[in-house]
């Protein structure tokens, strides 16, 4: 890192003020001094530390009180645009909101102006991480770890991202190594364990999960991690001490979380009305962070279904490549069941939840259409069969680095998926896609009782989700009508009750001779990142079939949403 200039023009002497560094900063640019630049507005940035109107923002942000936090920033930085403390701070809110693109796009402006900003450039690199673009994060963290490469945080977010990658090895060697040197990291313990529970070390896992707890008995994620792994049951004094943690002046994560895992533990023991209550605060201060708005899923479903006629998806173009095989669908309806049963097929490489396709859709959407407008998918239509190939292209190229065993087909298990099938229909013609369909009353509970790492705000309230359900299944639906065939529904239900025929019609629709591999799809050794890991390492089984029978007397609001057509008993 460029050291920072003198504390005043003229040498040691009164210090400036963070704006007047930050007009300094301006000049050097302008006058193409980048590195003069660079060291000023990172001065503007310690000499922000005393500022009074950043620090209220700090400590709301550290509050939780985003709306706070949000009013204090934007004038700021509307006053001062060059400020790049400002911009890392407004960066982190957005992160926190899933607003990831506004997030890049200030993290890489603060970085524009002040390259040797490591807490902007240790941002962007969990940013990029979170959007699932690791390769880009690593180079960010790699970057960082010249300057200082015994940084714990810059380690495990290099040992997180590898793990995304695919690099399970590498990654679990950099937890041990930066857990050896740093023992006393709870978050650490907590990210080694999601790594070991990924590969199925799951004895392991729990052990690097209770680590964390030891050291944090208030890391609400470390408790919601053991009871996220779905198969561990809490003893009562792992309630008593998530009670007390609650009890204790905690972030708003932690709370939100220990509401989750609570609920998960009353639940195990039929404990109905407390669970629920516990699951019902859970999601109401997750859902009071991403503000959901159900009438854009609406709209946008109501787009896709005036412009993807029988038509349009006629229309020629695309690649031709038959690799991908897409599972879409609602989280939590069988779609790891699945892949891990398709994943045991010698033909089929299992990869994960991958985010290739929303940005292809995204950058699509982000073009001027011939009327001047901004718009997906009406903008396809501008687009020709060259283009459209050029897409699907793209797809098969940005997915390649998750292809490791050099097998013809791979799998996309993005479940939002679904709002995409037009667009793969037209630039990956020959692709399968697979619809996971289940119950929408247990599927409802189920999301209703899970915490997700990321994104999924219709799953926060049961209304939102009987809404986002409706629309999924009318998408589909005209699918069905303007693409017979395009798309093979799987229903959870169907593949507990009657296992052997629902996968041998699932493999017929992929072009997929039967193996018998695919029925004892528990055997196969292969990393599992979602929530289900662990289930899918078992026989089937029907334990959870109907877990949502025993809160029927709660969920008048998903009913009443899902409406009387998907309502049934």
């Amino acid at each position: 890192m460029i050291p920072l200039p003198p504390l005043s023009p003229d040498g040691p002497g009164p210090r400036l003020s963070s704006a007047k560094w930050q007009a300094r900063g301006d000049r050097l640019i302008a006058a193409g001094d980048r590195v003069g630049g660079d060291a000023a507005h990172c001065a503007a940035v310690a000499a922000g530390v005393g500022d009074a109107d950043l620090m209220a923002a700090a400590a709301a942000l550290s509050d939780g009180r985003i709306a706070v936090a949000e009013r204090l920033l934007r004038p700021r930085l509307k006053a001062h645009p060059t400020d790049v403390a400002a911009m890392r701070m407004l960066a982190e809110l957005a992160g926190r909101l899933g607003r990831y693109a506004d997030a890049e796009t200030l993290l890489r402006r603060a970085l524009d102006l002040a390259p040797s900003f490591p807490e902007a450039r240790f941002n962007l690199a969990t940013i990029l991480h979170r959007r699932s673009r690791s390769t880009d994060a690593l180079a960010e963290v790699e970057r960082l770890l010249v300057d200082d490469a015994a940084n714990p945080s810059y380690r495990n977010l290099r040992a997180a991202a590898l793990a995304r990658l695919g690099d399970f090895a590498a990654s679990l060697e950099a937890y041990r190594t930066l857990l050896a040197d740093f023992p006393a990291q709870p978050k650490g313990w907590m990210s080694y364990g999601h790594a070991l529970k990924t590969v199925g070390r799951t004895a392991e896992a729990i052990t690097a999960y209770r680590k964390a707890i030891t050291q944090a008995p208030t890391l609400g994620e470390a408790w919601w991690s053991l009871a996220n792994l779905k198969t561990t049951r809490f003893a009562a004094g792992d309630v008593a001490a998530m009670t007390a943690a609650l009890n204790e002046p905690i972030a708003a994560d932690d709370r939100l979380h220990l509401e989750f895992a609570i609920g998960k533990a009353r639940a195990d023991t039929g404990a109905a009305a407390a669970a629920f209550g516990h699951y019902a605060e859970g999601n109401r201060l997750r859902a009071a962070q991403l503000r959901y708005d159900p009438a854009e899923t609406t709209r946008a479903v109501d787009r896709a279904r005036a412009f993807f006629s029988a038509g349009r998806l006629a229309t020629p173009g695309g690649d031709p490549a038959p690799d991908p095989i897409f599972i879409v669908g609602m989280p939590r309806s069988g779609s790891t069941l699945i892949e891990q049963i398709l994943s045991s097929h010698p033909q089929v490489e299992g990869t994960t939840e991958l985010p290739d396709l929303p940005a292809i859709a995204w950058g699509v959407g982000a073009r001027t259409s011939a009327k001047g407008a901004t718009a997906y998918p009406e903008v396809l239509a501008d687009l020709s069969p060259s283009d459209l190939a050029a897409l699907g292209r793209d797809y098969l190229d940005r997915t390649a680095p998750q292809r490791k065993t050099g097998r013809p087909r791979f799998i996309d298990k993005l479940p939002n998926n679904w709002l995409h099938v037009g667009l793969i229909r037209l630039i990956l013609p020959n692709a399968t896609i697979i619809d996971a369909r289940r119950h929408p009353l247990a599927c409802g509970w189920s999301n209703f009782t899970q915490h997700f790492a990321r994104g999924q705000g219709f799953s926060y309230g049961l209304a939102d989700f009987g809404h986002y359900y409706r629309d999924y299944a009318a998408l589909m639906a005209h699918f069905d009508a303007v693409a017979p065939g395009a798309v093979h529904r799987v229903d959870h239900e169907a593949m507990v009750a009657e296992t052997e025929a629902t996968i041998r019609a699932l493999l017929a629709h992929c072009g997929l001779p039967f193996d018998p591999a695919c029925l004892r799809f528990w055997e196969t050794d292969r990393a599992v990142r979602t929530p289900s890991s662990e289930q899918v390492r078992r026989p089937i089984f029907t334990d959870g079939t109907d877990a949502w029978r025993a809160y029927d007397a709660w969920l008048g609001p998903l009913r009443d949403a899902l409406g009387p057509a998907f309502g049934r008993d």
